[in-house]
């Protein structure tokens, strides 16, 4: 189908029945804010996490920024992340006072490259922070012996990566603390929301403080925190969702299957060894300056697709440096990388089309 309407669109947020009676449960028990739908999900999300302790907030920015702020990583430090990533990866780090350095990533998988962080790392280096991008597990079997060497926290972006593994464990359980997102296009979602997961209690215990104006018990403030709390309607959303979330799960990884299949004439997305990938992003890489071209020739056919991400962070104007060392690898996959629809929603033949569309217009001619 031609024209301007994208009749499959780049990511469908799934909101069913289930989740609208959830909802309205809520809002009609009048206990809406943090309270037991909030300890029932944080409860059922450690399942997925080797039953880690989980601190459900407002946002995935809130948990990554909760999580360096917990570890103490603050005014003085400095935290090594990817630059090719959501800027939210770096504003964590601002927002807890420290400052982020960033590191190349490694082709093919966009993630942070274990040999550039460890060139990155200097003597204010407090951590590391890795990101799981697209849904495909950092090198953590590489960035934590690097992290124990020079006696850093590792902070795990976990943000795109339900369910994602390494080696057969779960992304979220290598560091002192994953964060989650639950964002509407995510693999799953709670409306808007985020959560910490670590197998320390008394990190958990500040990270609740911290959420909750540093108060476990009502006008008792311990510390100085924040309101960075989930609500009770979006932790009903979440519980709902993460009983779906193994099924969507196997559903992005067999439609990746079959675009692996369909497409010819570029490069589908490599997966490392041991790499369990849960497809939050289905990303080719366009060569030649041939991306948008691409991207506009899908459109014209009704299929969405989007760039994860144009500009890296580290040329964005807040941390643009021109100082700074180049970091070519993330330069390159910024210039290529386009994410095509990999949802659980789609059926055998849209998937079909989509890849008839990407092989013919960007692929083989």
């Amino acid at each position: 189908m031609c024209g301007s309407s994208l009749s499959i669109p780049a990511a469908r947020p799934v909101i069913g029945e289930a989740e609208i009676e959830a909802a309205v449960r809520v809002l009609r028990s009048g206990h809406v804010i943090q309270g037991p739908e909030v300890a029932a999900f944080e409860e059922e999300f450690s399942e997925l996490v080797a039953e880690r302790h989980c601190v459900a907030v407002n946002s995935g920015t809130s948990a990554l920024q909760l999580s360096l702020m917990a570890l103490g990583i603050g005014a003085g430090d400095e935290v090594v992340v990817p630059s090719f990533s959501f800027a939210a990866t770096a504003n964590a780090v601002r927002l807890a006072g420290a400052e982020p350095v960033f590191a190349d990533i490694t082709p093919g998988t966009y993630c942070l490259d274990p040999l550039a962080a460890a060139a990155a790392i200097g003597p204010r280096t407090a951590a590391l922070m890795p990101v799981h991008l697209y849904g495909h597990p950092a090198a953590m079997d590489h960035l934590m012996p690097l992290a124990a060497r020079h006696g850093l926290a590792v902070v795990e972006d976990a943000c795109q990566a339900h369910g994602a593994a390494l080696h057969g464990r779960s992304v979220g359980t290598f560091g002192q603390a994953g964060c989650f997102s639950f964002y509407p296009t995510k693999n799953m979602h709670a409306l808007e929301g985020g959560m910490i997961t670590t197998a320390d209690p008394r990190l958990a215990r500040t990270l609740r403080l911290l959420r909750n104006q540093g108060m476990e018990q009502r006008y008792e403030n311990e510390i100085v925190g924040a309101n960075m709390r989930m609500t009770d309607v979006a932790a009903a959303v979440g519980r709902e969702q993460l009983k779906q979330l193994p099924a969507w799960t196997e559903r992005r990884r067999a439609n990746a299957k079959v675009l692996d299949s369909r497409i010819e004439g570029l490069p589908v997305p490599q997966v490392a060894d041991g790499a369990r990938h849960v497809y939050h992003q289905y990303t080719v890489a366009v060569p030649d300056g041939r991306r948008d071209a691409l991207q506009q020739e899908l459109a014209r056919q009704g299929i969405g697709s989007a760039v994860y991400y144009p500009t890296p962070i580290h040329r964005l104007k807040p941390y643009h440096d021109p100082a700074r060392p180049p970091l070519p690898e993330t330069d390159r996959a910024a210039a290529a990388v386009l994410s095509l629809p990999v949802h659980p929603t789609l059926g055998q033949g849209d998937l079909e089309r989509i890849a008839r569309a990407v092989s013919f217009a960007g692929g083989a001619r």
